[in-house]
């Protein structure tokens, strides 16, 4: 692991010159595991496990007791430091010891009143450091997996759907509540080895489907109604995220034309996918397929997002991303259409971009919008 964690630093470390930043700190939780291997999670917003430091010839974790021991044990290539009071205090004066000049932060991670108090405290301590946003050099760094990632998302994957499998043949029921059904797939999940969930499992029947990100509540399975599940496991650090959409028994003709609709957005966008493609033109695939099938505006969302250690990352496949597919990126293809008062449909596969295609990770079927009682 420490070879690939070397490889990271050094790719950021290449960074430096062209952001023109002599140092870097990272805050968020997936990029302190991605360069450091130091798996701690923030408690919140306002509360850190712990930051890098990281210049061309110094990798510092701060960290705390909570943590000091983890640490130590999880990035043996960083020196850990434990601080007993303030952080932005302890902070500082690590930064005036280095010598930082112009320290490239995670500012999106970091919350206004954390980066006042640090500015605040560098400025009593007499430190003129320039400050500036290092998501340009970040948000990528983890775009391209790889073979160990992908392997690991690869079982993670495997997990989610075996767990489905199992989810539909001994839990799924007439008369079982989403929350019922929602809890059952997890525990399937975590008795099949997820370390957790890679977010709350989405179970939506009926009109609630037509929610993108719906919340489970005490609606029941029946025949013929509406029903779509989104759930993921996380495993080793590395998440999985699907999707699909169903009736129990036999559905009727509106239902087919949903579902055949995007059925076929998905696979054409899956179709157009290979290295430098722009993400926005796979969005606009699926996007008008839909549309020209009668249902503008019914499908709001982009069409997917990259996923990694964490479950929503860069790059973003939407109508306002810029980004392009370079190969090893691993993405979401989830087009969906949603009407309100009836219920929604969404299909959504992991693919990995490969030198001229990409190659789906999904093994669980997706073109059957019937499960017979």
């Amino acid at each position: 692991m420490d070879d690939f964690i070397k490889k990271r630093i050094a790719r950021a470390t290449g960074g430096f010159e062209e952001h023109g930043i002599d140092s870097l700190l990272v805050l968020s939780d997936e990029n302190r595991f991605y360069l450091s291997g130091f798996t701690a999670a923030d408690g919140g917003f306002d509360e850190s496990a712990g930051a890098l430091l990281v210049t061309a010839d110094r990798l510092v974790l701060l960290t705390d007791s909570r943590y000091e021991l983890q640490a130590i044990q999880e990035a043996p290539l960083y020196e850990v430091v434990c601080y007993k009071g303030d952080f932005s205090d302890s902070l500082s004066v690590l930064i005036g010891d280095i010598g930082v000049k112009r320290m490239g932060i995670e500012t999106g991670r970091i919350p206004h009143a954390a980066f006042v108090r640090l500015s605040d405290t560098l400025s009593e301590k007499g430190l003129n450091i320039e400050m500036v946003d290092a998501t340009p050099l970040l948000k990528p760094l983890r775009a391209s997996k790889e073979k160990d990632e992908l392997d690991r998302m690869a079982r993670t994957l495997e997990i989610a759907e075996k767990a489905f499998e199992q989810f539909l043949e001994q839990d799924l029921a007439v008369g079982v509540s989403e929350k019922q059904a929602a809890w059952a797939l997890e525990k399937r999940m975590r008795d099949m080895g997820a370390d957790s969930v890679s977010f709350p499992v989405i179970a939506a029947f009926g009109t609630n489907s037509a929610l993108p990100h719906a919340v489970c509540g005490s609606r029941t399975v029946r025949p013929g109604v509406p029903l779509l599940f989104d759930w993921g496991a996380r495993l080793d650090g590395y998440c999985s995220d699907t999707t699909r959409s169903f009736v129990l028994g036999e559905c009727d003709t509106r239902y087919k034309k949903v579902y055949a609709t995007v059925y076929e957005a998905q696979q054409k966008a899956i179709e157009a996918i290979k290295p430098g493609v722009s993400a926005r033109q796979v969005d606009s695939i699926a996007r008008e397929h839909i549309e020209q099938a009668g249902f503008k505006g019914r499908f709001g969302h982009g069409l997917g997002h990259g996923v990694g250690i964490a479950i929503h990352e860069f790059p973003s496949v939407s109508p306002l991303s810029d980004a392009i597919l370079e190969e090893a990126m691993v993405v979401t293809v989830e087009p969906g259409i949603y009407i309100p008062e009836w219920g929604g449909v969404r299909l959504e596969n992991m693919v990995v971009v490969r030198p001229d295609s990409a190659q789906v990770l999904n093994r669980l079927e997706s073109g059957n919008p019937e499960i017979k009682l």
